[in-house]
């Protein structure tokens, strides 16, 4: 039995959204990335585990889908997922096994910047001269956001929210022109769970500025 024969199931419609159908792979993508980033905005480390399952199915959502450049990111994301885990369980230095809210210096808004500008530069040149993408600038564009916000979450930076909310804004529109209706609703979500974050991590920062204070004097 070949790799396809085995995923024909999940790219089986499921039920149908403005009379397009949707898959299993869109659908349980839908659920799984709802609840990693749910979990993500609770600072709970099951989010790594079920953030690596939904990265599986968007690999090959997005693939079927022709955006290359998202369904690569998935691979980096996997990647990025297991440094993720272990700083949230081991990155929060000596004497502490959890890591802090922090926010981003702004040496790593210099370098994240850089970064962001040239990935986006560089993958749209590759999106358009090696692949048959239909949206070369905004699958780029997306894809470098969507790293940055990662690495933030990664080191557990505030701002790593606002990034992800800005990703989420091209997102939406993005998938709706892909006729992803399930996934540009998911996204549409991910930007409420956002804002939740957002404030949740912001409170346990708060929180935490005194009692750093106090330590320090």
């Amino acid at each position: 039995m070949s790799l396809a024969d085995i995923l024909e199931p999940l790219q089986r419609p499921l039920f149908t959204v403005l009379d397009t159908p949707v898959s299993w792979t869109e659908f349980l993508g839908f659920g799984s990335g709802a609840l990693c980033v749910w979990l993500v905005a609770r600072q709970h480390i099951a989010n790594w585990p079920i953030g690596i399952a939904n990265n599986v199915l968007f690999i090959l959502l997005f693939a079927q889908a022709g955006l290359y450049a998202d369904a690569g990111l998935q691979v980096v994301f996997i990647t990025l997922a297991g440094y993720g885990w272990w700083t949230w369980t081991h990155g929060g230095g000596p004497g502490s096994g959890a890591l802090p809210v922090r926010r981003t210096t702004r040496t790593e808004w210099t370098w994240l910047i850089a970064a962001g500008a040239v990935g986006t530069f560089g993958l749209t040149l590759l999106l358009e001269r090696a692949t048959d993408s239909t949206v070369p600038f905004w699958d780029a564009l997306t894809t470098a956001l969507s790293l940055m916000a990662t690495y933030g979450q990664c080191r557990k930076r505030l701002e790593s929210w606002w990034l992800w909310i800005a990703a989420d804004v091209v997102y939406v529109p993005l998938y709706l022109y892909k006729e992803l209706y399930l996934t540009s609703l998911l996204y549409v979500g991910f930007m409420t769970l956002c804002v939740i974050g957002l404030r949740s991590w912001s409170r346990d920062l708060a929180v935490r500025r005194p009692h750093t204070v106090e330590v320090s004097a």
